[in-house]
């Protein structure tokens, strides 16, 4: 989802002003001395009241003011999309996925599109999803790049919070590769997807 929003948020009568994140699974706050992490599987009940946020889980009740996008967020909260929806996975679609060890998101993917290459690169691949744990992986960038069509995209799926691989190196090492980093979704509860493209200008000379 990636929606963020800077609102004042209550919970347990504090009160502070912060910014609010609505990831796929999580709705976050950082504000001041309130700091909330609300699981979607632990909301009991949701909902837009006016301008605020009404979330209900199991340690409490917490409101965020978020003005006209209150109604939004609670339809997000409610109808999240799925992880194919957000990585924008189609019918035509020709992917390759190497060291992915999601082995339900595989069968996803390879079920909702028209060929999917497991552990091995093929030519002009509309995505790749490229599975790392280490920095030192990500050496391998320039050679996947050459297998993406002109307008294709190469998604890095990595271990959330892992410093052997942290977002900073990733974002570098797809600059160094001549890649622009275009989105991050939270893959899992325990990894991250960065999508990369070729940019623009260099689509017309990709090989």
């Amino acid at each position: 989802m990636g929606a963020e929003a800077t609102c004042k948020a209550t919970f347990k009568r504090t009160s502070a002003q912060g910014k609010a994140r609505l990831e796929t699974d999580v709705l976050q706050f950082r504000g001041g001395e309130l700091k909330l992490t609300i699981p979607f599987k632990d909301i009991d009940r949701v909902a837009a009241r006016g301008t605020k946020l009404m979330v209900r889980f199991s340690g409490g009740t917490a409101s965020f003011e978020l003005g006209s996008a209150a109604q939004k967020w609670a339809e997000k909260i409610l109808h999240p999309p799925s992880r194919l929806a957000k990585i924008g996975a189609k019918p035509e679609w020709r992917a390759s996925a190497i060291g992915v060890s999601d082995t339900k998101f595989l069968k996803e993917l390879e079920q909702a599109i028209a060929e999917l290459a497991l552990g091995r690169l093929a030519r002009d691949r509309d995505a790749i999803f490229f599975g790392a744990t280490d920095a030192s992986e990500l050496a391998r960038l320039p050679a996947l790049k050459k297998h993406l069509k002109p307008n294709g995209a190469l998604w890095i799926v990595r271990p959330k919070g892992r410093p052997e691989i942290s977002e900073q190196a990733v974002m570098a090492a797809g600059k160094a590769a001549g890649l622009v980093d275009v989105k991050v979704v939270s893959f899992s509860q325990t990894h991250t997807a960065e999508k990369f493209v070729i940019p623009v200008a260099a689509r017309s000379s990709h090989p």
